[in-house]
């Protein structure tokens, strides 16, 4: 991905605007009537056509004075103190009552999905899928299956990609536990710590700030360097300063929560305090503060399965505020858009889910003697017919204690749907070949 092009000089722009008198005039009298809903850096507008009679940078010295007049000034600053800015269009406006509306929609939803039994599965699914996505933001190399397989059957790692995902996994578990605690320095350090457990070349770097040693730049395959984060000397400060915010202490206006979450995740990757695991970090304090703020939608959606199909974007998120007088728009309009595919996606996802669920129920009506773990596990197996359960993935995938999968797994072998086979210390559970004759002799 290449650097996006610096705005021009708008001092400059407006020098030579001033030279034509009627020319300044028609310029101020534009500017009312321009609209801010596309909100292009100049990376792209120099490519647009511009109003007629002006050349694109005067159209851009337009837009920046427009913006400029409705701008909000944050408590970040850069690390030459020069603080960071938003405002709010159209689109913020309207993805934000869009946002706020899908977390009241639960009642509505079927009561496969709603009740809580089979919203331990959504969880969890959600969860892999977030782990998956995100460790593959930072390089991780494997399949979704395989991480789906490592994670319900609970095997160790096999390589640092693995352990990257398992222990986003249990991050994104953690943060829904730690959702009514302020953020701390120390509770940032502890997320950090379980995200790269086991994955830093020095273990010791897990957990606290780096130091003025390591000097730690974002860099493309080519050696250019896209972000110079602040020096080590300012991260006590600067997070001092963070978890103020997140905690609604500044400003002293009012900022929208899922805003103020979008400007959290910026925050923390801007100020890159850690030698690795910055991006995974950033992501899951976005998501600590969605969850304090009580939306429960984010238990499920995955906003790195966006993010993940174009990398380039969420990197260029980051530079257009940065190129452009610390203009955090771009990174919230980016935000805003993954945040509403992530959404669609996940009511697809839903939609799937509710259609394969009522395949599943018709297809097992009348099966009364089984419980509603032991009807998905069959249900699964219907589709997936040498696909190998443990007491151990019947665990994590309903959120059940050890005991309550043991005897679901048994209570099948016995009915003759499941056989058994202990490879090692571990029992196996497979699914007959006349699983579907088996089902229709039950009462």
């Amino acid at each position: 991905m290449r650097k996006p092009k610096s705005p021009p000089d708008l001092d400059l722009i407006w020098q030579q605007i001033k030279e034509d008198p009627e020319q300044a005039t028609k310029f101020l009298d534009m500017i009312p009537s321009l609209r801010i809903d596309k909100y292009l850096h100049w990376d792209k507008l120099q490519y647009h056509t511009p109003p007629e009679g002006f050349s694109n940078e005067q159209w851009w010295l337009a837009i920046k004075k427009l913006r400029q007049s409705l701008f909000r000034q944050l408590p970040l600053i850069d690390k030459n103190q020069k603080p960071f800015r938003y405002l709010n269009n159209d689109f913020v406006t309207e993805t934000l009552h869009k946002i706020d509306q899908s977390t009241t929609t639960f009642s509505g939803m079927p009561e496969q999905i709603k009740n809580t039994e089979t919203k331990n599965r959504y969880y969890v699914n959600s969860l892999i899928q977030e782990a998956f996505t995100s460790s593959q933001l930072e390089g991780a190399a494997t399949t979704r299956l395989v991480a789906k397989e490592m994670i319900r059957t609970g095997r160790l790692p096999s390589d640092k990609s693995e352990q990257m995902i398992l222990n986003n996994f249990a991050a994104m578990k953690r943060i829904n536990t730690l959702k009514d605690e302020p953020l701390s320095r120390q509770l940032v350090f502890d997320i950090h710590q379980l995200i790269t457990e086991k994955t830093l070349d020095t273990s010791s770097a897990a957990g606290r700030f780096r130091t003025t040693d390591e000097r730690i730049r974002v860099i493309d395959i080519y050696n250019e360097v896209f972000h110079d984060p602040p020096p080590a000397n300012q991260l006590e400060q600067r997070m001092a300063a963070m978890c103020d915010f997140a905690n609604g202490k500044m400003p002293a206006y009012f900022i929208h929560p899922v805003i103020r979450a979008i400007i959290l995740h910026f925050w923390l990757a801007y100020d890159h305090p850690f030698v690795d695991g910055n991006g995974r970090t950033a992501r899951s304090l976005f998501y600590w503060l969605m969850l304090r703020h009580r939306y429960w939608l984010f238990e499920f959606v995955s906003i790195s399965q966006i993010i993940v199909k174009a990398p380039a974007k969420y990197a260029r998120a980051f530079l257009y505020t940065e190129t452009d007088d610390n203009d955090l728009t771009y990174f919230i309009v980016y935000h805003l858009e993954v945040i509403r595919q992530a959404i669609k996606t996940f009511y697809e996802y839903l939609e799937r889910k509710t259609r394969r669920l009522q395949a599943i129920e018709n297809q097992l009506r009348g099966i009364i003697v089984l419980n509603h773990r032991q009807r998905a596990l069959i249900g699964h197996a219907l589709r997936h017919p040498h696909h190998r359960y443990t007491i151990k993935s019947q665990q994590i995938s309903h959120n059940v204690v050890y005991q309550t999968a043991r005897m679901d797994l048994l209570d099948l072998e016995d009915r003759g749907l499941l056989i058994s086979r202990k490879i090692g210390k571990t029992w196996y559970f497979t699914p007959v070949s006349d699983l579907e004759e088996k089902l229709s002799k039950l009462d």
